[in-house]
């Protein structure tokens, strides 16, 4: 690794864990400059800890969002900088983008494969648009919600125009009855957008993603010298806190800490219960 990368990838951890220098450069030294196992490798030291910062963000874009009919898609489309993120020709292409992911339900192989309005297809518009501008620009991600089952209501978070923004949530749900508790549905999609969920509740929580944490969690503990039995007992409470933090149903709600997203869903309840069946969220760059 060249002495700049070094430096940019030292700043990169500094500005995700707020850990110092000489940590940072000790800690990507010994993971070969991956900026992912040197936040794990910190973390097990007790020097950095578990924050929602800590989100790897290597890119920009723009996260968009199409609805007809109560189904919705979501797409990102992702570029170097904000800059071109802000580019006419770059957002007139993400619009169209959104509109053929709808009419192809989500599916990316036959979103590149479709003509767009320049008689050219997706992947040849693709290549074109990276000539013009530029800069790489690539296709990341997208998702489709019918309406077959529930209602779908999503949110956009920092919206540079209506159903664009940096941050989109959609969230499916039963039991919802229009004109009577759909106005729950929105808000619901906002605490997803601002609280992050990983899962609905504890049993779609993956099993890989609680066993890495517990490692982290007693990797931790050990470190700071503490004694097994009493490691044993400080994970078991500080893993039980990361699932509630982490499932949607669990979660603390936003816009009254006395209550949990379960308990907001109950107090909707008109006919039948209010029930979460499907959620996501895009964060533009986020995982990249």
């Amino acid at each position: 690794m060249s002495d700049k990368n070094l430096l940019d990838n030292i700043k990169k951890l500094r500005e995700l864990t707020g850990v110092g220098f000489k940590d940072c450069k000790l800690a990507l030294d010994e993971n070969k400059g991956d900026i992912e196992k040197s936040i794990e490798f910190l973390r097990k030291k007790g020097i950095a800890k578990a924050s929602k910062k800590m989100s790897r963000t290597a890119t920009e874009g723009l996260a968009l969002v199409n609805e007809n009919e109560n189904e919705v898609s979501i797409i990102e489309v992702n570029s170097e900088t904000d800059f071109v993120a802000k580019n006419k020709d770059f957002i007139s292409f993400c619009k169209e983008l959104s509109e053929l992911n709808f009419l192809n339900k989500g599916d990316l192989d036959k979103l590149n494969g479709s003509k767009m309005k320049n008689g050219e297809l997706v992947k040849d518009s693709l290549v074109s648009l990276i000539a013009k501008i530029g800069e790489k620009i690539t296709i990341r991600r997208s998702h489709f919600f019918d309406n077959k089952v529930g209602l779908n209501f999503y949110y956009v978070h920092s919206s540079i125009e209506s159903n664009i923004g940096k941050i989109i949530s959609i969230v499916k749900l039963k039991g919802i009855k229009k004109g009577k508790n759909d106005g729950i549905g929105t808000k619901i999609a906002m605490h997803i957008a601002a609280s992050n969920p990983l899962a609905i509740d504890k049993d779609k929580l993956k099993k890989e993603t609680v066993d890495k944490e517990l490692e982290i969690i007693k990797a931790e503990i050990t470190n700071s010298g503490k004694p097994a039995e009493m490691a044993e007992k400080i994970s078991k409470g500080k893993i039980a806190k990361f699932i509630n933090d982490n499932t949607l149903l669990n979660q603390i709600w936003i816009m009254d800490p006395k209550k949990k997203v379960s308990d907001i869903l109950k107090e909707n309840k008109v006919d039948n219960e209010v029930q979460v069946i499907d959620f996501i969220r895009y964060k533009v760059g986020e995982g990249v």
